[in-house]
């Protein structure tokens, strides 16, 4: 093997570098067993989560599960993190509800934007993109984040209220049927208040049960040792479930629907099945497809961020979205949805000993075993207990505290906030995202824009204030006809028109020599260079001859690549302020 072969397969240079490979190594039976319960709690905890998740997304509940069982093992496997859980999560159940309910797409475009996001993923892990993804601003993830826990909330109204309309079977005969709602968020609630006359207070009654269930147990049996281990979720549903099936056998009069009432699960992996792929669909679903991806990578590196200041561990960002990537274009051939890191999950793995992705691989062979074997009687859990599962789950993610929090910073931060919030609620998560983008970049380039200062001075320059002086250590004076201007920050868009603001304030005779010092300028980008070429270029119309001070090598370096030399002269491209002011005495005194 070569040296350049050798340099590329260096371990240090590996893009995908597995954890699990790592954590093999010297893998014992004490850690097995820890792992092996930390993967068995997880897998319980999964399950009412994948099934609501799969519902709510506006699938069948088994969906939800099989992507808990195939994203889960596949993140598990590949992935750079030691302790992640990937499976189905609220952050995508609105995307996936609106793409499937389009008529346009349906599930089939809803596998086909999953691939494209997991394509995507790879691709950002492939080019080491992982830390990139880590500068998304925070106003914008708690934006959208909130906006998707209020848009949740929203769509489980229908079945706490155990609404109902009137629809016509085959037959003729007019049936009441569970409430559907449009898509969007003011229609769903325009409908809430039209049907408020079919109020279901028994449903009511249940999920109201199962939500305080879901809270109080977790304290109530925060000191028995093996039943703390069991989440809220579950004990709502299990409690729920038994709850309706007795109130059903003294009163099979009341309705309160359940799973099996409007779905039926099957219980199997279902057969690998490759969408037909058309130019056309593809490109329509190319933005809804980035959405997913942004999503899922930020997710995943949050979890992956947080699991690692809990056991002071450091994943690998980029072997993390591969990961993904390869567990969201593999899931949806069996039916299954999007899927990511999950914060909850990934938290109860490593609060129940969970150190390898060994757990990881454990939880999704429970899920697969239940999937097999119990499903059939998850037909009996009521949609109102999922409803309360899944209100608790948009509480969670609304981090109302941290937005209160966030309202207290400038207001560049909370419009970007409110804007992505607002966006996410009303119009669609994409457009929020987008936008949400946009916005900071603009906020982003405005905030640097302000940092880059340029003074003026007229007179003499003091040795004492930090000057690049060369020669004179004593106050150099400016002759006449010349004027300093001294560039603090980055040169970019925006800064050459500010020497004529401040020509025009300073109400002075237009000078006939310009130095411009850029001693404090790190960088200068195309746009800068092209801004201070026409500037020169204006000045030279003008009679104005420009000199430029301290220029730093990277940036001579990047106007000697651009051909900047073309229009201005090497030697006005002084070292020090001394050898400019003496270029500019020379310039006058010729002419």
């Amino acid at each position: 093997m070569n040296s350049t072969a050798k340099k590329i397969f260096n371990k240090k240079n590996l893009v995908f570098k597995p954890r699990l490979l790592e954590s093999i190594k010297g893998y014992d039976k004490e850690t097995f067993m820890k792992d092996l319960m930390a993967g068995i709690i997880v897998g319980i905890v999964a399950l009412p989560l994948a099934i609501a998740f799969g519902i709510a997304s506006g699938v069948s509940p088994e969906k939800g599960i099989i992507t808990a069982i195939v994203a889960g093992f596949i993140i598990s496997l590949l992935g750079g993190t030691k302790v992640q859980i990937g499976g189905p999560t609220g952050a995508f159940i609105v995307i996936i509800y609106n793409i499937v309910n389009n008529p346009e797409y349906g599930v089939q475009g809803l596998i086909i934007a999953t691939i494209l996001a997991g394509i995507m993923l790879v691709a950002l892990g492939a080019c080491k993109m992982g830390a990139v993804i880590k500068f998304i601003p925070y106003p914008i993830i708690i934006g959208f984040t909130a906006g998707i826990a209020l848009t949740i909330f929203t769509t489980q109204m229908g079945d706490i209220l155990g609404l109902t309309q009137e629809a016509v079977t085959q037959t003729g005969e007019i049936v009441r049927v569970p409430l559907k709602t449009p898509g969007d968020f003011i229609g769903k609630w325009i409908a809430y208040g039209k049907n408020i006359n079919t109020f279901n207070l028994w449903n009511f009654i249940v999920a109201i049960g199962s939500l305080l269930v879901i809270i109080f147990t977790p304290k109530a049996l925060k000191k028995v040792p093996v039943l703390n281990k069991i989440p809220g979720s579950l004990y709502g549903i299990l409690i729920g479930t038994g709850a309706v099936l007795l109130i059903k056998q003294w009163m099979p009069e009341i309705q309160i629907d359940t799973i099996g009432d409007r779905f039926h699960i099957q219980a199997q992996l279902p057969a690998m099945v490759v969408p037909e792929f058309t130019m056309e669909t593809v490109t329509s679903l190319m933005p809804i497809a980035f959405t997913i991806a942004i999503l899922g990578a930020i997710e995943s590196l949050l979890s992956a961020a947080v699991a690692d200041g809990v056991i002071s561990d450091r994943h690998d960002s980029n072997t993390e979205l591969i990961a993904q990537g390869v567990a969201n274009i593999v899931t949806p051939l069996f039916g299954g949805i999007p899927a990511t890191g999950a914060i909850a999950r990934t938290m109860t793995n490593i609060n129940n000993g969970g150190r390898t992705p060994i757990a990881g691989i454990i939880h999704a062979a429970v899920l697969l075993l239940i999937l097999l074997v119990l499903m059939p009687l998850a037909e009996y859990i009521p949609m109102a207990c999922l409803a309360a599962v899944l209100v608790i789950v948009s509480y969670n993610m609304s981090g109302w505290r941290t937005v209160k929090g966030l309202m207290k910073n400038p207001k560049s931060d909370v419009s970007v906030l409110l804007v992505t919030f607002f966006l996410t609620v009303i119009f669609d998560l994409t457009y929020a995202i987008e936008v949400g983008l946009i916005l900071a970049c603009a906020l982003f380039m405005k905030r640097i824009m302000e940092t880059t200062q340029i003074n003026v001075v007229q007179n003499e320059i003091d040795p004492d204030q930090e000057a690049d002086m060369h020669v004179s250590d004593e106050h150099l004076v400016i002759p006449e006809g010349c004027t300093v201007y001294e560039i603090n920050g980055p040169y970019f868009f925006g800064i050459a028109n500010k020497f004529d603001e401040l020509q025009t304030n300073i109400g002075h005779q237009k000078p006939r020599v310009r130095i411009i010092r850029m001693r404090r300028v790190p960088f200068i980008d195309s746009t800068g260079i092209h801004n201070l070429q026409n500037l020169i270029e204006m000045n030279h119309a003008d009679g104005t001859h420009i000199i430029l001070s301290g220029v730093n090598e990277k940036v001579h370096q990047q106007l000697e690549k651009s051909g900047f030399y073309s229009i201005m002269d090497s030697n006005h491209i002084c070292p020090h302020i001394d050898v400019a002011l003496e270029q500019a005495r020379q310039f006058l005194a010729n002419k």
